[in-house]
């Protein structure tokens, strides 16, 4: 079998313990470490459900013939792989059963390396790797050690019949695992420009210091806290308002007026804005950082100076779960 997935709700933010969606081992050399699986990740999208307005009921789908639209039957359903000339090569379930691989329940590292080796672009989904309590002495040995050495694990295993590349890193103390794409997956960027080089670009000395003057001034240390999914937010609350009986007029969507920009005038307003902005902000030193060039402080210091704010508590701005109909 592949994981075992729970169908209960998500274990974000409630007093019971999280489900495990699936147990095994962590396998490198001779050495095995049981462990569970946990989501990292909660998604909180706001979902609907298609409803006919003159009934008020559902709309529900049914698997239909193209040629004749009556309603096919499970028993008749086969997956089909579509070809160039527009016919379909066959393929039954049995077949490609005996292609599965051996789910043997094990995580199997095959390699360490730096985590500055691996593009992001790679990383899917992620989640918490947890130790079973006989287990924690090795487990606390690999993650110490892999923190020590700044080093990833990359590693297979099986899920949902499919075989996986994962990276297993140290957080906090414990291992994380994102699943990861193939290289045969990550669309070449070329194809983005038409194959042109976007470094053989032409830019000026000074738009390339005014530039990196408005990288310099707009870097802070990173904090998840200060960004919300305001669009969610805002669904949600139309959600509340109309539940409530109000009746909500759209605000009509402005239009977007196509202007002519001046790099360099862009540029320089930007600067501006960006310092004078982090002179009004909470964290700004005492002592200003006066203007600087962009050359000057290449380590980012002033930014590494930056005192981190207060992280507000979450506890009491949590939204409260919604079940789709």
């Amino acid at each position: 079998g592949g994981l075992s997935c729970s169908n209960g709700r998500p274990a974000g933010n409630t007093a019971r313990m999280p489900r495990a969606m699936w147990s095994g081992a962590i396998s490198f050399g001779l050495v095995n470490i049981p462990i569970k699986l946990f989501n990292a990740v909660s998604r909180k999208s706001v979902h609907f459900n298609q409803i006919d307005t003159r009934s008020g009921a559902r709309v529900q789908y049914r698997k239909v013939s193209a040629a004749d639209g009556d309603e096919v039957p499970a028993e008749a359903i086969a997956k089909g792989y579509p070809l160039s000339s527009g016919d379909y090569v066959l393929v039954g379930d049995d077949e490609l059963a005996a292609l599965d691989p051996v789910a043997t329940r094990s995580i199997d590292i095959e390699q360490f390396v730096d985590l500055d080796e691996i593009d992001p672009i790679y990383y899917d989904s992620a989640y918490y790797v947890a130790p079973d309590k006989a287990a924690r002495k090795p487990y606390a040995l690999l993650t110490r050690a892999m923190e020590e050495q700044g080093k990833v694990a990359i590693a297979r295993f099986v899920m949902r019949s499919k075989q996986y590349l994962a990276a297993l890193r140290p957080k906090d103390g414990v291992l994380v695992m994102s699943t990861m794409v193939y290289a045969d997956e990550v669309n070449d960027t070329a194809e983005l420009v038409d194959g042109d080089d976007l470094g053989d670009v032409d830019v000026s000395d000074r738009e390339l210091t005014m530039a990196s003057q408005l990288v310099e001034s707009l870097t802070e240390p990173f904090e998840p806290e200060r960004f919300e999914d305001t669009y969610r937010n805002q669904v949600l609350d139309l959600i509340d308002r109309k539940a409530a009986g109000e009746e909500v007029v759209a605000a009509p969507t402005p239009v977007a007026e196509d202007k002519v920009v001046d790099l360099m005038a862009a540029l320089e307003a930007s600067v501006r804005d960006a310092k004078a902005a982090r002179t009004r902000h909470p964290t700004a030193k005492a002592t200003g950082d006066g203007e600087g060039e962009a050359d000057g402080d290449s380590g980012g210091g002033r930014a590494r100076k930056a005192t981190k704010s207060a992280k507000a508590s979450k506890a009491s701005k949590a939204t409260p779960k919604r079940k789709s109909a």
